[in-house]
Formats: structure tokens, sequence, C-alpha cells
């Protein structure tokens, strides 16, 4: 399955010691990775039967008009068809998912498969990011092959989430966010946290409310879409950030246009 994507990236392999810095990708891993199979491989096979061995003295094949053309390509058999090689489980929800039976889902049937640990759909803004990612011929729809890439990436994400949410409450918490995004190598200041908290907790969700005497949001916790949404953003700006520091002294210098690129190209 081909993965496509600048700053999706897979989730981070856990089980090492952290990175310090703002920009030290992630080489982590909780467990054992583990492979994930959709089906066996297509057979090899070439374009058609090699040539008979003839020498000087064999007389030419014999041909009429009603002789067989020569095998080509797969031969007498069609081609294997699309998402022949996917697991018959995933190939059973994508049909499910694709309504109009158009052999792809669009973001708002994705939308419709991918639920939370409450069963509340993906953001759409997650959804987006996942068929950026993942919709490789940007056709803005994903194919079944495409969405079994989608459905491996979030389960490597879920164990990311279930190893940080360390209280089991079915979300991300200010501490456990910041547990997160240092041992993935991205260290930020309470300042920052804070933003990110109130940036990617759903308005509206009942994790999000403001105190009666008004103030700064209460927070309770992230979603499991928008945690990784979230820890995206970090990875590409650092990233980004990152190949700016050319002298490696923690300072850039944007101008007003390379603050406008930075800022929208993140997730």
């Amino acid at each position: 399955m081909s993965y496509h994507g600048g700053y999706g990236g897979q989730p981070p392999q856990q089980g090492y010691a952290p990175q310090q810095g703002y920009g030290g990708a992630p080489q982590q891993g909780y467990g054992q990775e583990q492979q994930y199979r959709y089906g066996a491989p297509p057979p090899q096979q070439g374009y058609g039967t090699p040539p008979p061995q003839q020498g000087y003295g064999a007389p030419p094949p014999q041909q009429g008009y009603g002789a067989p053309p020569p095998e080509q390509g797969y031969g007498n058999r069609p081609p294997p068809p699309p998402g022949a090689n996917v697991d018959p489980q995933i190939q059973q929800w994508f049909t499910t998912v694709d309504r109009d039976r158009s052999g792809r889902i669009n973001a708002q049937e994705l939308q419709q498969a991918l639920v939370n640990g409450d069963y509340s759909n993906f953001d759409l803004d997650t959804i987006k990011l996942l068929m950026n990612m993942f919709d490789v011929d940007r056709s803005g729809t994903i194919t079944m092959e495409e969405f079994a890439g989608v459905y491996k990436y979030i389960k490597d994400w879920q164990g990311v989430f279930a190893h940080f949410d360390r209280d089991r409450s079915g979300s991300i918490d200010g501490q456990e966010l910041s547990n997160a995004l240092a041992q993935f190598g991205y260290r930020v200041s309470p300042q920052t946290l804070r933003v990110l908290e109130e940036k990617y907790v759903e308005a509206g969700n009942p994790n999000f409310s403001r105190p009666a005497y008004g103030g700064r949001a209460a927070f309770v916790g992230i979603s499991f879409d928008r945690f990784v949404r979230c820890c995206v953003a970090v990875k590409s700006l650092s990233e980004t950030f990152q190949r700016l520091d050319t002298d490696r002294d923690g300072r850039i210098t944007l101008d007003y246009e390379g603050f406008l690129q930075t800022a929208l190209s993140a997730p």
C-alpha cells in the first residue's frame, strides 16, 4: 500500500529514549511492532510466453485462419479485480461505507466510517488530513487499497493513544498531551501547551466548557481524532522550523510571506 503525505508520517514507533530539542523525529515503540498483511501479493507474471526455438532447418510455425493468437499479459485470465489483495474484513467495511457503489469513497463517506471511542464521528478537519495523506492519485476520493492504508494508520495511532491515556478516560488531558509530545521529542512551554489544548479540544464537546465567571476555557481532554491531528501538526511545524533554522540556534527570521506559508501549511 503506497503512502502519500508530506507532513503526515507514520505514527511514532515507540520504546526509545526521548529526543531532545524542538524537531527531533520520534523513534519509539510501546511494544512489539505488528506486521499487517492484507493478502498475498499477486503472482509474478511476464508479458507472454517465449518464442519457439528454431534452427536453420526448422519448419515455420503452423498457422491458419483458425489459429489462436499468442498469449500475452495475463494470458486467458483477466487481471485481478480492485482490492483483491485487501483483507476481506476491510473489503466488507469499505463496501458498506461506499453507499453509491462507485468503488471509491469521498470525505463524507470516510467520516461516517471512522469513529472515536465514544462513537462520535471524526471531525471533518481530521478527515481532510487523512484524505490528503492517502489519496495517492489525487482524485479527491479513496480507493479500497487506499482505505486499507487509512485503516492500518488509524490502528497504529490507537495504540499510541491508549498508551498515553493513562487514566483510561477516552481522551487526552493536558499532562498526558505534554508527556506524549515530550516522548515524541517536542518539548513545548506551558503557554504553548495551553494553546494546543484549546485549539484541539472540540468546542461544543462535553470536554469543553467555559466557567461562569468567563475567562479561559476549562479543559478536560482531546478526543482520539483530534489528538492525531494535534501530533501531526506539531510534527509538521517542528520539521519546518528545523529546516529553516540552518544555524541550529533555535531562532529563525521570517518575512511576512514566509510566515503565511508556514502557518497555512500546518494541518
